[in-house]
């Protein structure tokens, strides 16, 4: 009696959101794609952690290019911090990119949901005002917003600096369209119930949207954390510089030295690292946002 044949194990088949089947050589050029824009957008950061952590004895400029420290250390770091005071930079940026999105989160959310709930006359030119903003390049208005800091005394102040960016107008688009997409039969539940604007704020809609709170707090915290050209026109006393403009003084000064400039690279993108590595569940959550829950 001859030995039943072996099963044949099923072929995995790959699909993608809508069920259709991914041939072979499809799913190899997404990978090769996603490995060309990982490599053209972490790779350069992955190169200055690398000659940050390189010794003094170690050629950054071999041919060709060696990518691990052969003996990694911190000292570059140090240096950073005895040639100029990293960490007080460091903490102005931290308190003007905090109240950068304490007063976005606010703001925009307040802004959003009154463009988005609330009926009024002109709320649709409101809403109009706010697009309009978003077209207006920075460097068009930037002398208006010096003469008005000037004329208010912020000058020289990193309430000066914050003031100007501390509702984005994009960020408030972003909570009025995330608001638009609850759905309406909630809240005049909760109006039947009682329950006035304020309420109806902050225990239904406010919790609903906690996505796009996160994207704009992360939004937020980039931009001021990254800005360069407004607090170099503003500031002018070394003890209130930002870290930005302190890490320029590595560029002029040790401009040869490319261990020290990438540790200082290093030293003010690891917190925008950090914050993102906390907020991304609910980053990710803002595509979706709205959305009833069963």
């Amino acid at each position: 009696m001859e030995a039943p044949a072996p099963a044949r194990e099923p072929r995995v088949r790959v699909t993608d959101e809508h069920g259709r089947r991914i041939r072979a050589w499809e799913l190899a050029l997404r990978y090769l794609l996603l490995l060309a824009v990982l490599a053209l957008t972490v790779g350069p950061f992955l190169w200055q952690l690398s000659t940050s952590l390189k010794g003094s004895t170690e050629d950054i400029y071999s041919s060709p290019p060696t990518f691990l420290p052969g003996h990694p250390t911190l000292h570059n770091y140090e240096r950073v911090a005895d040639t100029i005071p990293v960490w007080d930079y460091a903490f102005n940026s931290l308190k003007v990119a905090t109240a950068n999105v304490v007063t976005n989160c606010v703001g925009s959310a307040l802004a959003g949901y009154a463009l988005a709930r609330l009926r009024y006359r002109g709320r649709r030119v409101a809403t109009l005002a706010f697009i309009l903003a978003m077209l207006v390049p920075v460097e068009g208005i930037i002398i208006a917003q010096f003469t008005t800091m000037r004329e208010l005394g912020l000058n020289n102040t990193l309430v000066g600096v914050v003031l100007p960016g501390c509702i984005g107008a994009m960020n408030v688009l972003l909570m009025r369209n995330a608001f638009l997409n609850l759905p309406y039969e909630i809240e005049e539940a909760a109006y039947v119930d009682g329950a006035d604007v304020r309420q109806r704020f902050l225990r239904i809609a406010l919790p609903a949207v906690k996505g796009t709170i996160a994207v704009v707090a992360i939004f937020a915290f980039m931009g001021a954390w990254d800005d360069f050209l407004w607090p170099l026109i503003v500031l002018s006393d070394p003890s209130k510089f930002t870290l930005t403009i302190g890490l320029n003084y590595l560029h002029g000064t040790f401009a040869g030295d490319e261990r020290l400039v990438a540790a200082g690279t290093v030293i003010a993108v690891a917190p925008l690292i950090a914050l993102f590595a906390c907020l991304q569940r609910y980053f990710f959550r803002g595509v979706g946002e709205g959305a009833v829950k069963g």
